[in-house]
């Protein structure tokens, strides 16, 4: 007896769309705070001269779903017929026994025969050959829209370059930013403006920039809970912050860990991708070596230990950051540091009470927490973001935005009580063939401009204020003046 009839399957769509009936989403799933990836792919969406299929991707819990459900909102406002959307998630039982030939086939013949319509596919890499279908959709029918989540993005990317060439748009959804942290709690910042970003502290007068602090004072307060917990929605609104790590342990990283890239990746040994990935939360923002993490992990090969390393990265769980090379000079062996995609889950996973206490640790969160917004801030852009280390005594510039033919940024991490700058420091250094240099720093009080030997200044700014200045710059990129 077949397990997924059609009867089945719409009555699972009918579950999924209650819109059908209703004609409204719920607002508990379409939430009122929206994300910078819910305007961008809005803005996708609705381009009437370049058709795309829109893709979100991010790790789990970071509300793509919540994205999706606030597009079919948007869409039931602007008169949209309720019939004429259709939502399922790929990750439920029932569907993952279907095609999706199954399921549309259904949708059409019980709810909107008309193929001009809206298809909303959740958890999208769960459905077989599922690149195909979403080619084989946008060629024959030219007048449905599609937007595709998926938690497993090198697999969506790579389907986008292969199957989906010219057709598919992919939109990263990281973790919360700083300043979406602080929108999304209700935290009262006055407007900055559309102009000031942390580049622009070069330019402002010490008044001026005092003047910005001062605005800023009001989040600087909630940045280490934000440090903790804040980088997923649900949790940042939680009560219980020792509840919401454990939540995040379990769904974010326990799910992950233990479901999705084992069926995804056909792993056999699901401990030995838990130890890879413990490991990698202990060394976070630094450089590491495969092979010096397989001899550490007894018992691991290399080859396993790049293949997992590659599955948590497709899982948006890790970033690999890599060597740029600057001024002819030669940087290291392509050795990458790697950045757990979020503090707040290398917290979770570590349980170390006392890391807002250990300057040390405090200092890897917020270089993780750094580099995290310059990816996210950077990656509508071509630019490629990693990291300097070279010279006659080998200096480290934490990170760098490389810019083809265009000189890059720099950014050194320097969140500590007192935060010299050495006239040798690579930051000083090289910055004189860079277009800007940021030293991030922890006090409130620390910032200003630090004059470097070669005549060239440096911005320094407090790492909450740099954060939420590029949230700022980001809001005015995606929605315009408000």
């Amino acid at each position: 007896m077949a397990i997924a009839t059609k009867e089945r399957i719409l009555k699972v769509l009918r579950a999924f769309n209650p819109w059908w009936s209703s004609g409204a989403v719920h607002p508990e799933f379409a939430k009122e705070y929206r994300r910078f990836a819910y305007y961008e792919a809005m803005k996708r969406l609705q381009q009437e001269d370049i058709r795309r299929t829109i893709v979100l991707t991010g790790t789990r819990r970071v509300g793509k779903t919540t994205i999706q459900y606030q597009m079919i909102d948007e869409l039931l406002k602007q008169g949209v017929s309720p019939q004429q959307i259709m939502f399922c998630s790929m990750d439920h039982p029932l569907l993952k026994l279907s095609g999706l030939d199954d399921i549309l086939e259904c949708y059409h013949e019980n709810v909107w025969a008309d193929k001009k319509c809206y298809y909303f596919f959740d958890e999208i890499q769960y459905a077989s050959d599922w690149d195909k279908w979403l080619k084989t959709i946008y060629d024959i029918q030219p007048e449905t829209k599609i937007v595709a989540t998926g938690s497993a993005s090198p697999a969506l990317i790579k389907g986008s370059t292969e199957s989906g060439a010219g057709r598919w748009s992919v939109i990263p959804v990281p973790t919360l930013s700083f300043y979406e942290y602080c929108s999304l709690i209700g935290v009262k910042v006055p407007d900055l403006g559309p102009d000031i970003r942390p580049t622009a502290f070069l330019r402002m007068s010490q008044q001026e920039r005092t003047a910005v602090m001062l605005k800023l004072s009001v989040v600087q307060n909630h940045f280490n809970r934000y440090l903790q917990i804040g980088g997923f929605p649900e949790l940042a609104l939680a009560s219980n912050d020792l509840m919401a790590q454990q939540i995040m342990r379990e769904d974010v990283v326990d799910k992950v860990l233990k479901r999705d890239l084992p069926s995804l990746y056909n792993i056999r040994s699901a401990t030995e991708l838990e130890r890879i990935f413990l490991y990698l939360c202990n060394v976070s923002s630094e450089i590491v070596s495969f092979a010096a993490i397989a001899k550490e992990l007894n018992g691991v090969s290399r080859p396993t230990v790049e293949n997992y390393i590659g599955y948590l990265e497709s899982a948006n769980l890790i970033y690999l950051s890599y060597p740029v090379e600057m001024g002819g000079r030669k940087v290291l062996k392509a050795q990458p540091k790697i950045y757990i995609a979020d503090a707040a889950i290398r917290n979770a996973v570590l349980m170390d009470e006392d890391i807002l206490t250990n300057p040390i640790e405090l200092g890897k969160m917020v270089e993780t927490a750094v580099y995290k917004h310059i990816t996210a801030f950077y990656y509508q852009q071509a630019a490629r973001v990693g990291y300097y280390r070279g010279g006659k005594k080998n200096n480290e510039i934490d990170v760098v935005v490389d810019y083809p033919n265009i000189q890059n940024i720099l950014i050194e991490v320097k969140y500590r009580e007192q935060a010299p700058v050495p006239d040798d420091s690579a930051i000083c250094e090289l910055s004189a063939e860079a277009s800007a240099a940021i030293i991030v720093t922890k006090r409130a009080d620390d910032y200003g401009v630090h004059h470097a030997p070669n005549g060239k200044q440096l911005a320094r700014i407090p790492a909450f204020a740099f954060l939420y200045l590029l949230g700022n710059a980001e809001k005015h990129g995606y929605k315009g003046k408000e």
